[in-house]
């Protein structure tokens, strides 16, 4: 991998807007809906942010919770705050309910709270439950500020956190330092994806995310390439749009929406010729998915794995290295290593538990100790996620650990499942979970029929055939319910969990 040399006394704030304002300070750094931003532009609006935490009396190292649409706001607020020291955190904007924000003002201690116009409203009435009350700023009214000399933080001091939700109970903390982002730059960023000054990223999972986040600030900014911010939700129609309008280059999405937009009326024929390279994770990518997104617009999908704990893919396929349906080989600067339950090395072709090893891992998980210490095992991480490893070293994802199906003393992979299903013609998207059926485990597929197909007992049992035909005889649902949407995460994960909670016990047909 590249060297990362940084020097102990390293601020990743000052580093990503510094080191582009010598030679691109007019150059457009964001593109977003009521214009664009250069880098000098961004280099003062951070200073701006960062002279109104101050005025708040903000510390080094205090939290700073931000919970606002993408847009130049939210960049200058995470910048600004890292520039002197403090620590952004950036949350989800798009839950419901004020309530859904207690978690985070509790867990964090927020001084301060960024909100923008979307959030304000839902965010004051959290602050107003919370003790101590954080002050609450709008980001989307900053302005412009003088010089602010960084923070002298070191290389190994904590820089911000990121939540991961994981797949049940309440969001952890995810802790990272100021060398975290650099060490993805040089791995993923340069050596896999190819980035360059001259591209233009889009990113449809959003800036809280530890793949957005990558996607749309810290691998642009690395290089002084440019991005494309769109506040809110993404639909197909608004991505086909914003990619005919803006003509990125580089487009980052999840399995999930890659699938709608294949699906969306029309989508074939709309112009996606500036894009040179697709990026895809938060989930596994479907082979068919693969394939048509390539039928249609010519284009490969580089699928890849990675994590909030680890800031970013860790495991990915190449442009010209591709095995469609695998996370592809580890990133260079990476090690990956399989283990079963008791902790040796399985035999290869065997699935097992993934640990990851790499300087991007996180610190800790903030008040966490026992997560802790159960998931970071020395210089290697607990995944969580079930692999295989083939015989030419591809990684093929075989479900989390608790997504795992052991039927009549076999394991199961859902993934392989629902991979299979979105392969009939009339299935736009499946999850499959294991359900308790008078005592045993029974493998049920919940379907989204596509709209002009017909659903009812001929089709369940032609989807039993057709996954039987294409999997070992066990690995076919044994129930099938059609329903018309999916639980989900906001970045597009399917939510298994939920689906085995509603998932009533009964004897299958």
């Amino acid at each position: 991998m590249s060297e990362l040399e940084l020097p102990d006394r390293y601020n990743v704030a000052a580093d990503l807007l510094g080191r582009n304002l010598k030679a691109r300070a007019s150059k457009i750094a964001i593109h977003h809906a009521r214009g664009e931003l250069t880098y000098g532009d961004l280099q003062a609006l951070a200073w701006g942010a960062a002279r109104a935490l101050v005025e708040q009396d903000v510390r080094r190292e205090e939290r700073i919770l931000i919970v606002a649409y993408d847009g130049p706001g939210w960049v200058a607020s995470f910048l600004g705050a890292a520039l002197i020291g403090a620590v952004p955190v950036p949350v989800n904007p798009l839950l419901q309910r004020s309530e859904d924000y207690d978690h985070y003002l509790h867990d964090s201690l927020a001084r301060v709270v960024m909100v923008d116009a979307n959030t304000e409203e839902k965010l004051k009435a959290a602050v107003g439950r919370a003790q101590p009350a954080p002050a609450v700023l709008r980001l989307d009214e900053l302005g412009p500020g003088d010089h602010v000399e960084p923070a002298p933080t070191r290389r190994d001091d904590m820089a911000f956190w990121l939540y991961s939700s994981g797949s049940t109970g309440k969001p952890k903390a995810v802790v990272h330092l100021q060398h975290d982002i650099p060490y993805t730059c040089v791995t993923y960023a340069e050596q896999v994806l190819g980035i360059r000054e001259s591209d233009t990223t889009f990113s449809t999972t959003g800036l809280f995310h530890a793949y957005g986040f990558g996607n749309n600030l810290s691998f642009p900014y690395w290089v002084g390439a440019s991005t494309v911010l769109h506040a809110g939700r993404n639909t197909p129609a608004t991505v086909l749009d914003t990619i005919e309008k803006r003509r990125p280059t580089l487009f980052f999405s999840a399995p999930t929406l890659y699938n709608a937009i294949l699906n969306f009326e029309g989508a074939k024929q709309r112009d996606l010729s500036s894009v040179r390279h697709c990026v895809a994770a938060a989930e596994s990518l479907p082979a068919e998915v693969w394939r048509r997104w390539k039928e249609a617009y010519g284009l490969t999908i580089i699928d890849g794995v990675g994590s909030t704990e680890m800031l970013h893919i860790y495991c990915s396929n190449r442009v010209n290295d591709v095995r469609p349906g695998s996370s592809g080989k580890p990133v260079p600067g990476y090690e990956l290593k399989i283990l079963d339950p008791d902790g040796k090395a399985v035999v290869p072709g065997e699935a097992g538990d993934l640990y990851v090893k790499g300087d991007s891992a996180l610190a800790l998980y903030w008040a966490q100790h026992e997560k802790s210490k159960r998931s970071i095992l020395g210089d290697w991480f607990f995944s969580g996620d079930r692999y295989r490893v083939d015989a030419d070293g591809y990684y093929w994802y075989e479900g989390r650990s608790d997504d795992m199906i052991k039927v009549s003393g076999l394991w199961v992979s859902p993934v392989e499942i629902e991979s299979a299903l979105l392969e009939h013609k009339a299935v736009a998207e499946s999850a499959v979970v294991g359900v308790s059926v008078e005592g045993f485990t029974r493998i049920k597929a919940f379907v989204i029929a596509k709209s002009d197909a017909v659903t009812g007992d001929a089709l369940a049992s032609e989807l039993q055939e057709h996954c039987k035909s294409r999997l070992q005889r066990f690995q076919y649902p044994h129930l099938i319910e059609f329903v018309p949407e999916l639980p989900k995460t906001v970045t597009g994960k399917i939510q298994r969990y939920k689906l085995r909670e509603a998932a009533p016990e009964k004897t299958p047909a």
